[in-house]
């Protein structure tokens, strides 16, 4: 059985489905009692944060791999992979940030990757790391200001990442998780990056391409995006975190690598193939 722990996240939900298409057994993580997950999967409901009775208890015997997401798990890593090598656990594949190797915002937001790892090296677990870029999928929050008016405003418009599609994520992390002989797993940490460098205009412009529409990215102040964000009620380390990470890959360029291409055999998806299969979320509904 393969456990993934982070289940309804956008690489948690894509390996769920990898997992039972091949025709593996898969328990799913969550702490949503309300969480639509495929058919198939054994869920657990239950707290990765949390210790006692509202932690992973649930957990069936039989596991033989684990996929962990560092967000999903905080500061209780240690102990969840403790319940998990109780339950037969002998691999973990993490679920980490190219931030670990290439610093970027806020130091504190690479140290939680870094704790997650040192405890995954004490754990004794056979581990494998997949320390990701910038994700595709982030763009979506840009989708509301592309709906509306075609401009997405906000800062360091130069800042130049390789974003990842979340389901080269997943293959590559699935393939590590049913490699029983480790040999191009094991002990890795993979840094994996989308095929191509792009900055913040590029990706406006490129939705523009799938959507068929002309966008524009227009820059403002970092303070005012800062606000602004606060405004809309998400937490202060948010803000800190993204903008933080934009001013440094303003000034040096995200990592890109050829990882993703090495391991599956084919090129990473592009994001302008993840815009495409996208599209619909920048578009503004028909008028009836």
């Amino acid at each position: 059985m393969f456990v993934v722990i982070g289940a309804t996240g956008i690489v948690g939900r894509e390996a769920l489905d990898l997992l039972l298409a091949a025709g593996h057994e898969v328990a799913a993580v969550t702490r949503d009692p309300g969480a639509a997950l495929p058919g198939g999967v054994r869920i657990v409901h239950g707290d990765p944060r949390a210790t006692g009775q509202g932690g992973l208890t649930a957990l069936p015997n039989g596991v033989e791999a684990v996929l962990l997401s560092t967000r999903a798990v905080g500061g209780a890593a240690a102990e969840v992979l403790a319940l998990a090598e109780a339950r037969g656990a002998r691999r973990v594949v993490v679920l980490s940030s190219a931030t670990v190797e290439h610093p970027a915002g806020h130091r504190r937001f690479a140290d939680e990757f870094r704790a997650v790892e040192g405890a995954v090296r004490d754990s004794g677990l056979r581990w494998t790391f997949l320390r990701c870029a910038d994700f595709a999928a982030n763009a979506l929050a840009w989708a509301p200001q592309i709906r509306a008016t075609g401009v997405v405003r906000g800062a360091h418009g130069a800042a130049v990442t390789s974003p990842i599609h979340q389901r080269d994520i997943a293959e590559v992390a699935v393939r590590a998780l049913v490699d029983r002989e480790g040999a191009a797993h094991a002990g890795r940490a993979h840094l994996l990056t989308g095929p191509r460098p792009l900055d913040q205009r590029d990706k406006v412009r490129l939705i523009g391409e799938a959507v068929g529409r002309d966008l524009s990215f227009q820059e403002l102040d970092p303070e005012q995006v800062r606000r602004a964000m606060l405004a809309q009620g998400l937490p202060e380390d948010v803000p800190e975190r993204l903008l933080g990470s934009l001013a440094d890959y303003a000034r040096t360029p995200g990592p890109a690598t050829d990882t993703v291409e090495k391991l599956l055999g084919r090129p990473a998806r592009t994001f302008a193939a993840w815009a495409a299969e996208n599209a619909a979320a920048f578009t503004a509904p028909a008028r009836s």
